[in-house]
């Protein structure tokens, strides 16, 4: 049966299919998939639209390009289903593993629920109105050059992520990644912890709120930077060249030329303040007399 005839005869209902051959679904629309494998062909589901897939393996590349109105459950899409999802608008994936890297590329209205990317690589790059709850992913360069983000409960360990991001807000996640968010603009993080050297250089208006963070030269380079009730551990060599509002809970470990602002501590170990470099009368440091004194 060829790809074209099989593709004629569907009556809504795809189920329990071993599909091979380039195209194997192309321009597949208004039908269910359900317990199939795509197996041995490029791009099987191209141009699909209106389509909704369950308990289905994607097993060769380019799985859904230029799809539109998709729906996907308790699917894996494995390591050889590279670059999977690309130039797709309105797609929900939920209870899924992800083997392969680079998916989800110029995607618009892409929602991901208890998704597992195991190499996550290179993902979700130049994608608009995004929403991720409950996502796990481990690799670089995550998220690069979106917009308009939704998350909540994402865990991820991988370094570059976020790069040039605009307009996310961001819950109860864990981030373990150095140079997060560089060229990003207006980003709000709420009840998060992040780790990783350089946080947030060349950015602006970054929010963090009830956060716990560890940056070794982090922040810096941010035109406005907001820190509300946050705990700043490990964190030396802060600020440089930032305009900052911050509220530490904890001690700062050192501060460096902030451009201006005010920044509230119990202590700060080490003030570095080059009036040759930055004007210091533009920052005000305001710490605990009492925790200085080692007062209890």
């Amino acid at each position: 049966m060829t790809n074209n005839t099989l593709t004629n005869q569907m009556e809504n209902t795809v189920e329990a299919k071993m599909l091979t051959g380039e195209r194997a679904m192309f321009f597949a629309h208004d039908s269910q998939i359900q317990d199939c494998t795509f197996a041995d062909g490029e791009s099987p589901l191209k141009h699909a639209s209106d389509i909704d897939v369950a308990g289905t393996n994607f097993r060769w590349k380019y799985p859904m390009w230029y799809a539109e109105n998709v729906k996907v459950a308790d699917s894996v899409i494995f390591k050889d289903g590279r670059a999977g999802i690309w130039y797709t608008n309105d797609i929900t994936v939920r209870d899924t593993v992800i083997e392969a890297p680079k998916n989800f590329r110029r995607c618009t209205k892409v929602s991901l629920e208890n998704v597992d990317f195991t190499d996550a690589s290179e993902t979700l790059w130049h994608c608009s109105t995004v929403a991720l709850n409950n996502v796990r992913a481990k690799g670089d360069y995550f998220l690069m050059d979106s917009s308009d983000l939704k998350i909540s409960h994402l865990t991820l360990v991988g370094n570059y992520p976020f790069d040039g991001v605009k307009n996310a807000e961001i819950r109860s996640s864990r981030l373990i990644s150095k140079d997060a968010f560089w060229n990003a603009e207006n980003i709000t993080i709420y009840d998060s912890y992040i780790s990783g050297e350089y946080f947030g250089w060349n950015s602006r208006n970054i929010t963090l709120v009830n956060c716990t963070v560890e940056s070794h030269q982090g922040f810096c380079y941010i035109d406005n930077l907001v820190m509300k009730n946050c705990k700043i551990l490990n964190t030396d060599l802060a600020f440089e060249y930032s305009r900052v509002d911050i509220e530490s809970t904890t001690p700062i470990q050192s501060v460096k030329n902030p451009l201006g602002g005010t920044i509230r501590a119990p202590a700060i170990e080490e003030v570095i303040m080059e009036e040759e470099r930055v004007d210091t009368s533009r920052t005000t440091i305001i710490t605990d007399a009492k925790h200085k004194e080692g007062e209890k």
